[in-house]
C-alpha cells in the first residue's frame, strides 16, 4: 500500500506541475457552471430543487475531459522511456496500475467536491432531494472510475497521446451512445444485453436516487476490466 501511495502522490504533483490539473478543474467549474445556471435548460428554467441538471451537464463533461486527464499516464512514460525506469523498481504492475488509477480518480473527486456550493444554494432555494443528491455525485464517480480505467488501458497500448486519448473516446462512444441506441432498436435478450452496457441505463436511475447492486457491478466490472488490460499490456512491456 505504501508503494501505491507514493506513485500516486508522485502523479498527482506531475498533474499540479505541468497545469493540467488546474487546466480540468477551471474547464470542469466553467462548463458545468455556465450550462447548470445560465444556458438552456438551467436550474432556474427547470424550477425545481434538484441538481438533475449539473448531473446531465457533468455526464457529458466527465466524457471529454477524463481521456485528456489519463492519455498521458502510460503513453507518455511509453514515450520517454521511463515505464521500463519505474518497472525495474520493487512495485509490481498492478501497483503501478491502481497509483495511476487512483492519482486520476481523487482529482476527479477534488473537481466535483468543488461543486458542492451548487447543493448549498439549490437546497436553500427549495426542498431538495438528498438521496438523489448522493446517488447522483455517486454515480458521477463511478461513471469517472469507468472513464478513467478505460483511459489508463488505451494509455498503456500506444506511445501517441492523441492516439491514446482518441482511443478512449471510441471505447467511451459505445457505452455512452451506441449501446443506447442498439437497446432502442432490439428487444427480447438482446435488447437486455444492450441495455445494460449502456452507461444512460444505470445513470438515470442513479441520479433519481435509486442505487441498485446491478448499477454498481457494472460500473465496478468495467473499471476492473480495464485495469486488467491495462496490467497485460504492462507486463508484456516487462518481457519485451
Amino acid at each position: 500500500m505504501k508503494e501505491i501511495w507514493i506513485i500516486t502522490k508522485r502523479e498527482l504533483q506531475a498533474y499540479f506541475d505541468s497545469l493540467m490539473a488546474y487546466i480540468l478543474l477551471v474547464l470542469f467549474l466553467g462548463f458545468s457552471g455556465f450550462f447548470t445556471w445560465i444556458y438552456g435548460s438551467d436550474i432556474f428554467f427547470v424550477k425545481q430543487a434538484s441538481l438533475l441538471v449539473f448531473f446531465n451537464i457533468a455526464y457529458w463533461t466527465l466524457f471529454f475531459f477524463i481521456p485528456a486527464l489519463t492519455m498521458r499516464l502510460l503513453s507518455e512514460e511509453n514515450r520517454s522511456g521511463t515505464i521500463e525506469l519505474l518497472l525495474t523498481k520493487p512495485v509490481t504492475d498492478w501497483q503501478v496500475i491502481i497509483a495511476k488509477f487512483l492519482s486520476a480518480l481523487l482529482l476527479i473527486i477534488a473537481a466535483l467536491a468543488l461543486t458542492l456550493p451548487y447543493y448549498f444554494t439549490v437546497s436553500s432555494l427549495g426542498n431538495i432531494d438528498n438521496g438523489a443528491v448522493f446517488s447522483g455525485y455517486l454515480a458521477l464517480i463511478l461513471i469517472s472510475a469507468m472513464y478513467i480505467a478505460i483511459g489508463i488501458f488505451t494509455s498503456s497500448v500506444t506511445n501517441n497521446q492523441i492516439v491514446a486519448y482518441l482511443l478512449a473516446l471510441s471505447i467511451g462512444i459505445f457505452f455512452q451512445i451506441i449501446f443506447q441506441m442498439l437497446s432502442s432498436n432490439f428487444t427480447g435478450i438482446l435488447g437486455q444485453i444492450t441495455d445494460y452496457l449502456s452507461i444512460s441505463s444505470h445513470f438515470e436511475s442513479m441520479t433519481r436516487g435509486v442505487i441498485d447492486s446491478r448499477d454498481i457491478i457494472y460500473f465496478l466490472s468495467v473499471v476492473f476490466m480495464g485495469l486488467v488490460f491495462a496490467e497485460s499490456m504492462l507486463l508484456k512491456k516487462r518481457h519485451v
